[in-house]
């Protein structure tokens, strides 16, 4: 499973990586064109302006160059240098069959500045078919001070225009955009996907492995007591009844850990509260897991700092989230050295689990809590079991609106601090 969810995240990295060139590419491509439109622009005003030139007899010299009597102030500002008093009525029709015969859509407002009062001696805004009508949040035609007279041309709505001429490069960017967030969102439904299937199928082998042993030693063992002359063997007896108990005791655990798994699929723990003494919890605890601390040799040390701390929260589940810790501290060390600590802080009870174990990588510590995960070794899983226990005791934890903390050197050992509510 590591080996196929590595090859999974390494086609979702790659994926996302040519994802955001794409992405990146479109914009660059989305800002030439529209430098291309904005330069496609300026070039059909100059042309119109100069056949308004060639129209009409604005200066003196119609030999000068079209360039020497226009300033280009910025992109929207025109200045058009004129000598003498154009005909009105003439001047705003030329300048509008002129701007639409070189495909200039946009509206404009022109303007005569004259040089002798320095002000503008008329204005004029030009209807053209991609027209903004005038409100009077537009700005006013800016007053600038020149040694001639001019006309002025001012295009506010020059940006609106040339985006509207880039709506097709718009929609189909946009388009391309979701069929990347839709291909995004698939792989990493797939990928989830996959990943809940290979859970489940790890699950399952483990489930089966779990649970095929115990069994065929107890059909074993159940066949060895049914022999007729087994009442002549006591210690062959007793031998063999104690392998069925030990068994037992096996499939009950592992009963049990699937009852843990009804309790996670659940959103919300039902707690029953109830008032008990914590520390006399713990040695139950410590008492239900002593076949299996004698079997590994371990040593368990309590340093309760009160001798009795009441509490009411809920019992059994308390029982059981102490069991998956203390537990998990005897199987993840070779010569299992484990202290337990309960203090107060406040008004809270806090109870810290600490071992000489294999420790955790930090890498793995923000998903040890996470259902079914296990922390593996290239391709093997580090200990038997689910994956659920410390799911379970952070949902418990929760619960009962404490937190659960984690300290961890890899090769010394790990800490685990329930801090809960005492009431």
């Amino acid at each position: 499973m590591v080996i196929r969810s590595r090859t999974l995240r390494l086609v979702i990295l790659i994926s996302t990586v040519l994802v955001t060139i794409i992405i990146a590419i479109q914009l660059i491509w989305l800002q030439k064109v529209y430098r291309y439109e904005e330069k496609q622009f300026n070039i059909n005003v100059s042309k119109s302006i100069r056949a308004l030139y060639a129209d009409m007899e604005l200066v003196n010299d119609v030999k000068d160059n079209v360039q020497k009597v226009v300033e280009n102030i910025n992109p929207d500002v025109y200045l058009l240098k004129i000598d003498c008093n154009p005909d009105l009525s003439k001047l705003w029709v030329n300048l509008k069959a002129e701007l639409t015969d070189f495909d200039v859509y946009s509206d404009c407002r022109a303007a005569i500045y004259s040089h002798d009062h320095d002000s503008f001696a008329v204005q004029k805004y030009i209807d053209l078919p991609d027209s903004y009508h005038e409100t009077s949040k537009e700005p006013d035609l800016p007053l600038l001070k020149r040694d001639y007279s001019y006309i002025i041309i001012f295009f506010p709505h020059r940006g609106q225009y040339i985006i509207k001429q880039m709506l097709f490069w718009i929609a189909s960017s946009g388009l391309l955009l979701l069929v990347l967030v839709g291909f995004g969102f698939s792989v990493f439904y797939f990928y989830r996907q996959k990943f809940y299937n290979e859970t489940q199928k790890d699950f399952v082998n483990n489930f089966t492995h779990e649970f095929k042993t115990p069994l065929a030693v107890i059909k074993i063992a159940s066949d060895v007591l049914q022999q007729q002359n087994i009442v002549e063997k006591p210690d062959r007896l007793a031998n063999y009844a104690g392998i069925i108990s030990e068994q037992t005791s096996h499939l009950q655990a592992q009963v049990q850990r699937l009852l843990e798994i009804a309790y996670t699929d659940r959103s919300s723990l039902p707690l029953e509260k109830e008032n008990f003494e914590v520390n006399l919890l713990i040695r139950e605890a410590i008492n239900d897991l002593q076949p299996l601390a004698e079997q590994k040799h371990a040593t368990i040390h309590t340093n309760f700092a009160i001798p009795e701390i009441m509490v009411k929260a809920d019992k059994s589940y308390l029982r059981l989230c102490f069991i998956n810790l203390i537990e998990n501290a005897i199987k993840y060390a070779t010569n299992p050295v484990i202290r337990i600590n309960t203090s107060i802080q406040g008004a809270d009870l806090v109870v810290s689990v600490t071992d000489n174990g294999i420790g955790i990588e930090e890498e793995h510590r923000k998903k040890i809590f996470d259902r079914f995960y296990r922390i593996t070794r290239g391709e093997l899983h580090v200990a038997k079991g689910f994956g659920l226990g410390l799911n379970f005791v952070k949902k418990v934890i929760d619960t009962h609106n404490g937190k659960i903390e984690l300290e961890s050197e890899p090769g010394k050992g790990s800490t685990f601090t329930l801090i809960i509510p005492r009431t």
